[in-house]
């Protein structure tokens, strides 16, 4: 077996073996309401956080009051407040639309049985939930305030003109060195997406350390029996599905000490319910944060710092991020900037990308190649060598280096013809990532496919891809060494990647489709290059006459 030979067969068993691990394909769109029938739980509110002995819960006998919602209305959200307990009860961005099978107008985060935010009051050894606290309301077009005389204490909400950022601030009277705001996190978001199902599967926490990177905590990583408590100080605490996030970012003066998690019930594997909660301590009485609950759109994220367009990490292994986290970054701020320059669908961007990409590789392409063709030419002289000092490893080698120089070579350009293949792997990585985790294409329709983040739902392009795939080995075959083992391979490769991206987002597959169609004719005109070099097995041969 020759090294080719070897190498090819290295590279398709990562490729069989790794690439199941680390992309996991998107199943069959199901109602969120099936999940929901599994488990009653799953449409209510999750349990609070085990507080420790020292802040152990001490609920007043009496049963929560009666919920009195307060709605403030921007261009792209409603956001519901609720008296008492001054709770976030839900937000409805307007922007966006229900994808999920009931159709149900605006995306809406947190279920009406389950409000958003639930604070508590932890005040020495004692916890109050607010929600047990009689509270008046002070309603404005831009916000609300609530007031409390029992304790007494004041929640004032502040709505941005974007919809997207609430201003949080309050003062509790009295309070002693000590005492804490419990902010509770919803644990089992709604799901508006047409595959709710691989929505649910994204459901994590999330936090940044100062002078850390983000961390992100998937639910199902998260015990059932055992409370997580990740010390801060914290610049936010997060929750999120797939596109959409619930931020709790920290003023420049007071940030969480806390986030404290715990797993909750499973419906079906890769799905679990969780609860959270931010321990936020009072300063002079007072606290202040502000609630982000919008899209997990890369330029809304960026623009409040913090590094919270990081909150969804790239990558399924953290071993993997570091590589393709940067190269995501690009990826994601070029297609947008094409977006924003070409004004055109997204559908077009990415043909236009792929197309770029392979014209940009075209120059080192064309390098590879032909230094693939000078192996080849090389190859007769090379089982000469290796004939001549079949005995003297010592001399093989140096007759061999030798035989690299004269020909302007290095025992490294065998690797070289592999090199065009891997370059663009990394991008195509990005690009999954992105397609799994980018709101911009959430929903963005393209030629026939209804969808550029999910599955082509007529398999023409995963079909596509395959074919061109095809048609790239099959035209490098043309005038080669004949090599069994190749010809095998490029009839496994593209049947074994069709079968994989089948499931994969319709506009992953037309960007690769589109970069294989487009490296056709360089891959052609080398073909061409190797006839006319007459290179055969056991080197050149005479051309016919004419």
């Amino acid at each position: 077996m020759d090294r080719r030979t070897l190498l090819a067969l290295v590279l398709s068993a990562i490729v069989i073996i790794i690439t199941p691990r680390i992309f996991r394909p998107n199943v069959a769109p199901v109602d969120s309401t099936a999940v929901g029938a599994t488990a009653d739980s799953a449409a209510q509110p999750a349990p609070p956080v085990a507080i420790p002995a020292a802040h152990t819960p001490t609920p007043p006998p009496a049963p929560e009051l009666a919920s009195q919602p307060d709605t403030v209305r921007t261009g792209s959200a409603a956001v519901v407040f609720s008296s008492p307990g001054a709770s976030v009860a839900t937000i409805k961005l307007l922007g966006y639309a229900d994808l999920s099978p009931r159709h149900a107008g605006s995306v809406t985060l947190a279920e009406p049985s389950a409000p958003l935010l639930r604070f508590r009051l932890v005040e020495g050894n004692d916890t109050l939930p607010l929600s047990r606290v009689a509270m008046t309301a002070r309603r404005d077009s831009t916000g609300v305030t609530y007031e409390a005389n029992s304790p007494s204490m004041t929640i004032e909400y502040r709505v941005g003109t974007g919809g997207y950022v609430t201003r949080v601030r309050g003062s509790v009277a009295h309070t002693t060195p000590g005492d804490q705001l419990l902010i509770d996190l919803p644990g089992d978001l709604r799901s508006d997406e047409a595959d709710s199902v691989d929505d649910r599967r994204h459901f994590a926490y999330g936090y940044k350390r100062r002078d850390d990177d983000v961390t992100s905590i998937a639910f199902t990583k998260l015990d059932s029996t055992v409370v997580r408590t990740d010390s801060g100080p914290l610049e936010w605490v997060s929750v999120r599905d797939k596109y959409f996030l619930i931020a709790l970012i920290a003023s420049d003066s007071q940030t969480f000490k806390a986030l404290r998690m715990q797993g909750g019930h499973r419906p079906m594997r890769g799905i679990a319910t969780a609860s959270a909660t931010a321990v936020l301590p009072l300063k002079a009485g007072s606290f202040a944060f502000e609630l982000y609950a919008g899209p997990q759109s890369w330029t809304e994220l960026r623009g409040l710092g913090h590094e919270l367009e990081n909150v969804n990490p790239y990558s399924g292994f953290s071993i993997l991020r570091p590589i393709v986290q940067p190269v995501t970054t690009i990826v994601m701020r070029l297609l947008l900037w094409m977006k924003s320059t070409l004004h055109t669908s997204y559908g077009w961007v990415l043909i236009l990308f792929g197309i770029s990409i392979r014209l940009l590789l075209w120059p080192l392409n064309q390098s590879a190649m032909r230094a693939s063709l000078k192996m080849q030419r090389l190859q007769p002289e090379l089982a000469e060598v290796q004939r001549r000092y079949a005995n003297d490893a010592d001399g093989q080698r140096t007759a061999m280096m030798k035989l690299y120089q004269d020909h302007g070579m290095s025992p490294l350009s065998p690797l070289m013809g592999c090199l065009p293949m891997l370059l663009p792997m990394p991008v195509l990585l990005a690009l999954y990532w992105v397609f799994q985790n980018t709101i911009q294409f959430r929903g963005v329709s393209f030629l026939w496919l209804p969808d550029l983040s999910l599955r082509d739902p007529y398999y023409i392009t995963p079909l596509v891809m395959g074919a061109s795939m095809f048609l790239l080995s099959w035209i490098g075959l043309r005038a080669a060494p004949p090599a069994p083992q190749a010809k095998i391979m490029s009839y496994m490769m593209p049947v074994m990647f069709t079968v994989l991206f089948m499931n994969f987002a319709s506009g992953l597959n037309l960007y690769y489709g589109v970069q294989n169609l487009t490296a056709i004719p360089q891959q052609w005109l080398i073909t061409r290059e190797r006839a006319r070099a007459g290179i055969r097995a056991g080197g050149p041969v005479k051309r016919p006459a004419g």
